[in-house]
């Protein structure tokens, strides 16, 4: 009788694309420790959103299924807040390798929104991803703060600061709600305001967000970080504080 013979593989393992995120991450980002639980899956927001979930994207990248997982839509709908890496019982980091995924798209195919978002916050000087001026952030503040002291008499004292040398905090806001949602400021000042902390907002670098981060476009991404650290920087502040 002829003996049977199965064949796995080949030849050597060639390097993938998990491979190479492996090598720039601490400690490789355990990749390879996955035991198949799910619990990644389990608490993951985006679990079966383009038929895909964590787990099943952590397999695809160990097996070398690199242009699959390098060109699914999925890894736009992961909001990379990181629950799945607390989940895991082996603290496996696969946020970072959805983050090298987006990096592997070309620039201009990477969704639009978050695209244009990056590109409006390193076109104004507030680095708004909202695309709002200083000029139209300063307004809209000192606006919302004169009609809290008119119709709230508790806060007729309360300060607002906007480029105050040498305040202990240098406050960031999300540049949406002074567009969109000018009133949604106020619980914060008043906080500010009990508390009597030494604050001050700055019309460089005000806006909190950062969507060159979502985009995975690391050179834009150090570029608003550090215009909002010398604007920090420059006022003399000794805390920032960032909303997002």
């Amino acid at each position: 009788m002829a003996e049977a013979a199965l064949k796995i593989g080949g030849g050597p393992r060639q390097t993938t694309f998990m491979d190479k995120v492996m090598e720039v991450l601490p400690e490789g980002g355990n990749l390879n420790l996955c035991l198949t639980c799910g619990a990644c899956s389990s608490g993951c927001p985006a679990t079966g959103l383009e038929g895909m979930d964590p787990r099943k994207f952590l397999r695809m990248a160990a097996l070398g299924l690199d242009e699959e997982i390098t060109k699914t839509g999925w890894v736009w709908c992961c909001t990379q807040c990181r629950r799945c890496v607390h989940a895991c019982p082996m603290n496996i980091d696969i946020p970072r390798l959805v983050y090298n995924c987006r990096a592997a798209w070309p620039r201009e195919e990477r969704p639009k929104g978050i695209r244009g978002s990056c590109d409006a916050a390193l076109n104004t000087e507030g680095n708004s991803a909202m695309g709002a001026n200083s000029e139209d952030f300063q307004f809209v503040v000192e606006d919302v703060l004169e009609e809290v002291r008119e119709d709230q008499p508790q806060f007729k004292d309360m300060q607002v600061p906007i480029n105050k040398h040498g305040a202990m905090y240098f406050l960031n806001q999300n540049s949406r709600e002074p567009v969109t949602e000018p009133d949604e400021m106020v619980p914060l000042w008043k906080i500010l305001h009990t508390a009597g902390a030494d604050w001050t907002y700055g019309t460089i670098g005000w806006a909190a967000e950062n969507y060159c981060m979502f985009l995975s476009d690391d050179e834009a991404w150090e570029k608003i970080v550090r215009a909002k650290a010398k604007a920090v920087d420059d006022l003399g502040c000794e805390y920032w504080l960032n909303t997002e």
